[in-house]
């Protein structure tokens, strides 16, 4: 593990462009901490690539590099750690923001994407494949840190960790000034929220104040995903939100591209990398229809799989019989079931007794053909299967077969393998999604921040939840187009006034469903 400091650099910033003469300040500084600050040139070429493939991104900075929308702006961001966001930081440091970084994954960050950000100087990164959950929620907590001890103007989300951090420490605070009482890490027995309450516990011993000051300082910030956007929801409706919020993952441009598409390809992708798998013939169940299950049941079909889906809600069940898919439940497919993908958002999917019962009906000599069922999460975190369930049982025995790769044994013989911990599969074995679509995604999160800035003093956004407007919706769309070689029809003033909308857009009403 690297962590910053003067004389540390030194060598690699040799290493990475022949000189030690123009230490940026981010190296000079120390403050960062990666795995590997001599990656950095093979992460610049490799974002180089990604550039070609995030139009998106790249039209936003010619628009507005000039404007400096975000000139002296600090932006904090807690955003899976890859190449793809490496382009995003790039461009939001364009834009004129300062920026610390951390990923929202202890298992998603591309070392080598990580070191390249640091050696430019772009961001102070707190990022590495493989974290503790202690040291994610470190690095977590760094990122909201600068130099003087005060936080973010701006926070770029994914997920809803850092303003998670944020909001129970501001709790924690002001139960701190009235009783005296910190917080109790043994008070839960969920073990990354014993994390949160032990760096919440040591933030308020060195300064009681902190994240009522960055809470206080907050513009707003703009979340990328279905669990972000309902943790944010939930307390908009509690009257507990202490900053405004953009709901990206809403945006269409981003749930029907990232969910669907994205899916639809780092889904084949991660299973592939992990096991080498021929999915062809294979029994495939997807948990959940939403978006991410459309992409995913596709993806598996198109490969040639047998697909089956369980859903609850019976639009998403009807959608996917109109596609041609069984729905059934979970346990009517346990036994024949050799791939098993959760995508609902949800918790407590596929539990340890799923799992016995998988291992069981593909043990040698039983009844089904001896195999080893493959079992991981699209969905969201690491609570859609039971991981906690299997390392804690002494009679399961653990193999771990490379790292993000793990083989669960029961006495019987019977085994699954399960990826990435049970945590993204397409971030944990592979590389996430592909740029192309993540320039979509990260188009409407550069749109939000633009945003959030540009009305911090009008009052336009409340301590509430909002999504980006329709005709930035299709700007995004639009950003894209060309490179694609798509050519739009234009609508005739007639054309456009018989169907109620302006030549230019919007086309749709908000309502439409796409």
């Amino acid at each position: 593990m690297q962590e910053g400091s003067v004389t540390q650099t030194l060598e690699n910033k040799k290493a990475i462009d022949g000189t030690a003469s123009t230490l940026n300040p981010v190296v000079a500084s120390g403050d960062y901490r990666i795995a590997d600050l001599k990656l950095a040139s093979w992460g610049r070429a490799d974002i180089s690539l990604s550039e070609y493939e995030m139009p998106g991104l790249m039209e936003l900075r010619r628009e507005y590099a000039p404007q400096q929308p975000l000139r002296g702006l600090r932006v904090a961001g807690s955003l899976h750690m890859t190449v793809q966001t490496a382009v995003l930081i790039e461009t939001l440091r364009a834009l004129g923001a300062e920026l610390r970084w951390c990923s929202c994954n202890i298992f998603s960050t591309q070392d080598h994407a990580a070191a390249a950000v640091v050696a430019a100087g772009t961001a102070h990164v707190f990022a590495w494949k493989g974290e503790s959950l202690d040291e994610y929620w470190e690095c977590t907590d760094r990122a909201l840190t600068w130099a003087d001890q005060e936080g973010p103007d701006l926070i770029v989300d994914d997920g809803g960790d850092m303003t998670l951090l944020i909001h129970e420490g501001f709790k924690a605070e002001k139960e701190y000034s009235s009783t005296g009482k910190l917080p109790d890490p043994e008070s839960t027995t969920n073990a990354e929220f014993k994390c949160v309450l032990r760096t919440i516990r040591e933030s308020i011993q060195r300064d009681p104040t902190r994240f009522q000051r960055i809470a206080n300082r907050v513009i707003g910030v703009s979340e990328e995903t279905t669990t972000g956007v309902k943790r944010l929801v939930r307390m908009a409706q509690e009257g507990t939100l202490l900053f405004p919020a953009i709901n990206v993952n809403d945006s269409v441009t981003k749930s029907k591209f990232d969910n669907i598409y994205g899916c639809r390809h780092s889904l084949i992708d991660g299973i592939a990398r992990a096991t080498d798998v021929m999915l062809a013939g294979k029994v495939c169940v997807v948990c959940g229809f939403g978006d991410v299950g459309k992409g995913c049941a596709e993806a598996l079909r198109g490969a040639g799989a047998r697909v089956f889906i369980t859903e609850v809600d019976p639009i998403c069940a009807l959608q996917a019989c109109m596609q041609g898919y069984t729905v059934t439940t979970l346990e009517d497919v346990l036994d024949i079931a050799d791939v098993v993908v959760t995508a609902t958002g949800n918790r407590d999917i596929v539990m340890k007794h799923h799992m016995e019962r998988m291992a069981y009906a593909r043990r040698p000599g039983g009844d089904q053909p001896p195999s080893v069922p493959i079992i991981c999460n699209i969905g969201h975190f690491d609570n859609e299967i039971d991981w906690s369930g299997l390392v804690s049982d002494p009679s399961i025995e653990r193999v771990t077969i490379k790292p993000q790769v793990d083989r669960f044994i029961w006495p019987h013989g019977g085994s699954v393998i399960i990826l990435a911990e049970a945590r993204l599969v397409n971030l944990g074995c592979a590389t996430g999604h592909p740029s192309f679509v993540m320039s979509c995604s990260f188009a409407n999160q550069t749109m939000a921040q633009i945003e959030l800035a540009a009305n911090r003093n009008t009052g336009k956004y409340q301590n509430s939840v909002y999504v980006l407007p329709k005709h930035l919706d299709e700007k995004v769309a639009r950003l894209h187009l060309a490179k694609l070689g798509a050519k739009l029809t234009k609508l005739t003033p007639e054309q456009a006034e018989y169907i109620g909308v302006d030549s230019d857009g919007p086309y749709k009403s908000a309502a439409y469903r796409y």
